[in-house]
């Protein structure tokens, strides 16, 4: 019922602000998710999307099968549409649905479109004639499949990333892949081709659609080795050293690598992260002539990720930007700094959400497994792994170690009054000016619009009203951000080290990190006393 509601109010909306909405049409796509009991599937919702549309006579743009989903901010652009949805609920658990919303510009909706819609949606609380009546998607003129020449457009666009096609047609890697029952697989399959690999080995079990993810507790590739179990056995299996995981939606990407000592590593994103923001820059730089000027090069992060790529942009001078936690901060800005003439070569956040090149406005999982992929290839050639590659990174722009995790908490009192007693402190309007035995140096809280780094002591990102962050930079170059996650019961916690590349003691490093956390939980979060639940996978 919501689904219908949130299209008639995203119609009064829509209808307002472009003229020409009935010429240039609507995009809807979804992924592989239902349930049986209720009958819900994405594909089902997807319809009635299209149906509350088409009964206004308004041109849909509807998938006729699932596709990821960053094809559909690629399709809105492509296609010219004024705006495009996504039915998909991403890695949650089998029993959430959901959907994201794109404007014409290929990025997911920021103020104040997020508000205007829902005030709209507030004043349609009625179905409209014709508004569940899904046999229009069978009927209307007004109805198109996009899927055959966006996915074309999509997989020619992704040549321009790749740097090393002949490369990779030799390459004696082997890659596993797995789509964790979602849409993945088939989309995977075509971008390896397209980059001259050979088609990387399915997880059996896990390469078609599943709406019960029955192989796996969590479909969150990024809960870790927990999780990658069967891609792991099989890799080890089929002799292969590298494990791509998509999760089901195939917007975000992990990576796990065979070491030598027969171990697993699995990259967090602020690994990977480094990785891709090295790879990008230096083949970017091998493109171009030799004195080709970096100032018009630009790599983005949310303000929760590493502070990697700002140590790569200081020391090869390009231009570093971060964002409010969430791609559509990302793709927002993304969008802003090409109007200006700006290049764009990378763009991530920590939750494995990576945007190689511009093509599609949103992390991209598809794109991201084949980068990788050839990355590794090219690394191959060298005899280097990508853990050893990562040390090289490290050594040269300095060691970033990061941790990342959450508690639970259930009470929304209780999170309000974590986050309003660090505001008050030891007294009133006053932040603490230690954490434990560690002095901090500077404290930011957007949910204020308090920086005291700034000679206003004005935030320079956005105010973010409707969540709690407040960011830590300590004087031992430790950066840790307290926040609330948008769509579930959290507080996370983001802790980083930042090191200098002449500080090489990783072990001393990570001890300093590990104290530093352990008392940021028990002086600010103090989880006993707040009755905090601890992450468990």
């Amino acid at each position: 019922m919501f689904c219908v509601y949130l299209l008639q109010g995203m119609y009064k909306y829509l209808e307002r602000c472009f003229s020409d909405f009935k010429q240039r049409g609507f995009v809807v796509g979804y992924d592989t998710r239902g349930q049986v009991t209720s009958s819900c599937s994405s594909q089902r919702l997807a319809k009635l999307t299209a149906a509350v549309l088409l009964a206004r006579d308004v041109p849909v743009y509807l998938f006729s099968r699932y596709v990821p989903t960053p094809f559909v901010p690629y399709a809105v652009q492509e296609l010219k549409a004024v705006a495009g949805v996504m039915i998909t609920a991403s890695h949650n658990r089998k029993e959430d649905n959901g959907y994201k919303v794109y404007w014409e510009t290929g990025a997911q909706i920021t103020s104040p479109h997020d508000k205007e819609i829902l005030k709209c949606i507030e004043e349609c609380v009625e179905p409209w004639n014709g508004s569940w009546n899904d046999n229009l998607v069978d009927t209307s003129p007004l109805k198109r499949d996009p899927l055959q020449d966006i996915c074309r457009r999509y997989m020619e666009d992704l040549k321009k990333i790749c740097f090393h096609r002949e490369l990779n047609s030799k390459t004696s890697l082997k890659f596993v892949h797995t789509s964790f029952h979602g849409v993945g697989h088939d989309y995977v399959q075509l971008a390896f081709q397209v980059f001259g690999f050979k088609p990387p080995i399915p997880v059996p079990e896990q390469k078609d659609p599943d709406p019960d993810f029955s192989t796996v507790k969590c479909p969150n590739p990024e809960e870790g080795e927990s999780v990658l179990e069967l891609s792991l056995r099989l890799a080890e299996k089929e002799n292969a050293r590298i494990v791509l995981a998509t999760d089901p939606d195939a917007d975000r990407l992990a990576v796990a690598e065979l070491q030598e000592n027969g171990h697993w590593k699995v990259f967090t994103g602020n690994e990977l992260a480094a990785l891709f923001g090295w790879w990008m820059f230096d083949c970017w730089k091998k493109s171009k002539s030799r004195n080709a000027d970096a100032k018009n090069i630009y790599m983005l992060a949310t303000t929760v990720s590493s502070k990697i790529l700002k140590a790569l942009a200081l020391k090869e001078g390009f231009h570093f930007e971060e964002t409010l936690p969430g791609f559509k901060w990302i793709g927002s800005r993304i969008k802003d700094l090409l109007e200006n003439g700006k290049e764009v070569l990378f763009a991530f956040e920590e939750s494995i959400g990576f945007l190689c090149g511009t093509s599609v406005l949103d992390k991209d999982g598809v794109s991201a497994a084949v980068v990788v992929a050839e990355m590794a290839s090219y690394l191959e050639t060298m005899n280097i792994t990508l853990k050893q590659q990562l040390i090289k990174i490290y050594e040269k722009y300095g060691y970033h170690i990061s941790k990342t995790s959450y508690f639970l908490c259930y009470d929304p009192t209780t999170i309000k009054n974590i986050f309003e007693r660090l505001r008050n402190f030891d007294s009133p309007k006053e932040y603490p000016k230690f954490c434990g035995a560690f002095a901090i140096l500077h404290i930011r809280d957007v949910t204020t619009g308090y920086d005291s780094s700034q000679p206003n002591k004005k935030s320079v990102l956005p105010v973010s009203k409707n969540s709690q962050m407040i960011t830590f930079t300590f004087q031992n170059g430790c950066v840790a951000t307290l926040r609330t996650s948008g769509t579930e019961p959290k507080i996370k916690y983001y802790a980083e080290m930042c090191a200098s590349p002449d500080q090489s003691d990783t072990a001393l490093l990570e001890e300093e990190l590990k104290k530093l956390i352990e008392a940021l939980i028990e002086n600010f979060l103090e989880p006993s006393k707040n009755g905090l639940i601890w992450r468990s996978v």
